[in-house]
């Protein structure tokens, strides 16, 4: 049994070396695709397969935000990945693509029952586990890519795959989280997982489904103009994970709202929803310098510096003043908006929104 995982975050030796190659090649997808008539119905106009370092990427551009379900599936004994957009229209799309020749043998493209709907299935080279992870990322003009990471796994010892029941006179070592989730999903059964459609378009229809508590402060911040510009997941076939909405602003260009949600793992369980306002947006040398010297790297840091507190107290630290310096600045400037923001975030407790302005003073 493959054990797959939807990563939002991944990381690479080379940081954002998959990243840069990424962006170049939806760079090509989108200008190839902005040339196309535009239609009232989402279109999957283009589509490829790269490989980014140890990262085999599908990168699927649409006219615009679409909903997008990724399944896993085994048939015949041949390990898939189906990639399904069902409220859009396919346009000269190549019913087959080949592979990367180490994960993915080959694509195949075809267009669902009466002429709506694409599937998209990655035929997975066999005995290969493997993690994946999906995301939408908003592309110029409108459009929207899709993207689809997977990573190949070690292989598994003979003695842990799982085998079916009976095979060798015995049941399967027992699964521990299989029992909880399964509840969950009975007694969670509104949930749908992965609404990519909302997220890609920049509508809020998706935080105010997986933190309906919050609808006051989604009202506030959607009738400003905020929308989301990237969504996250973590997801295993089978299990669900946390999903993660980043909303932004062009008033604010600093400022960006993070929104994380982690569904409950045993039945009875509370839902975690966490809403976050941060300025980690904030631009300009200081800024970049802060960002540089927290990648580096241990031996790095020896390199420059006699001792570990000598790095945080001489290096970071100067900085971290100069960025506080700046956060107040723009914290007085947008005083209206960070007040009416803790009013809502506080759920009308206008103790807790005073006390939250208090700190940034």
């Amino acid at each position: 049994m493959n054990r797959e995982v939807s990563r939002s975050f991944p990381k690479s030796p080379g940081g954002l070396g998959w990243a840069a190659a990424a962006l170049a090649l939806l760079v090509l997808l989108a200008a190839a695709g902005s040339a196309w008539a535009r239609t009232g119905q989402t279109q999957v106009r283009r589509l490829g397969v790269s490989r980014v370092g140890d990262t085999t990427l599908l990168t699927v551009v649409l006219s615009k935000g679409a909903e997008a379900r990724v399944t896993p599936q085994s048939v015949g004994g041949s390990s898939l990945l189906v990639v399904e957009f069902p409220q859009a229209l396919g346009q000269r799309l190549p019913s087959r693509l080949a592979g990367d020749d180490l994960l993915v043998r080959q694509v195949k493209t075809e267009t669902l029952a009466g002429g709506k709907g694409v599937r998209i299935t990655l035929e997975i080279a066999p005995n290969r586990p493997y993690t994946f992870w999906k995301r939408t990322s908003p592309l110029a003009g409108g459009q929207t890519a899709f993207l689809v990471g997977l990573k190949a796994e070690a292989a598994a010892p003979a003695q842990a795959q799982v085998l079916p029941p009976g095979a060798l006179g015995e049941s399967p070592p027992p699964q521990p989280q299989a029992e909880p989730q399964d509840q969950y999903a009975q007694t969670r059964p509104e949930y749908q997982w992965g609404g990519g459609a909302e997220a890609g378009s920049g509508r809020l229809a998706e935080v105010r489904r997986l933190i309906p508590r919050a609808q006051s402060l989604w009202n506030f911040l959607e009738s400003g103009g905020w929308s989301v510009s990237e969504d996250q997941e973590y997801d295993r076939p089978g299990q669900r994970y946390s999903r993660g909405l980043i909303l932004t602003n062009s008033q604010f260009p600093e400022l960006s709202v993070k929104v994380a949600y982690i569904p409950s793992v045993t039945a009875g369980a509370p839902h975690i929803g966490m809403v976050t306002l941060s300025f980690d947006q904030l631009r300009g040398d200081t800024a970049d310098k802060y960002r540089q010297m927290r990648k580096m790297t241990f031996s790095q840091i020896k390199g420059k510096f006699d001792d570990i507190g000598d790095f945080f107290d001489d290096a970071l630290k100067p900085l971290r003043v100069d960025l506080r310096k700046q956060c107040q600045q723009l914290a007085t400037r947008w005083t209206p908006f960070l007040r009416q923001y803790a009013q809502h975030a506080a759920l009308g407790n206008t103790q807790v929104a005073e006390k939250i302005m208090g700190h940034l003073k």
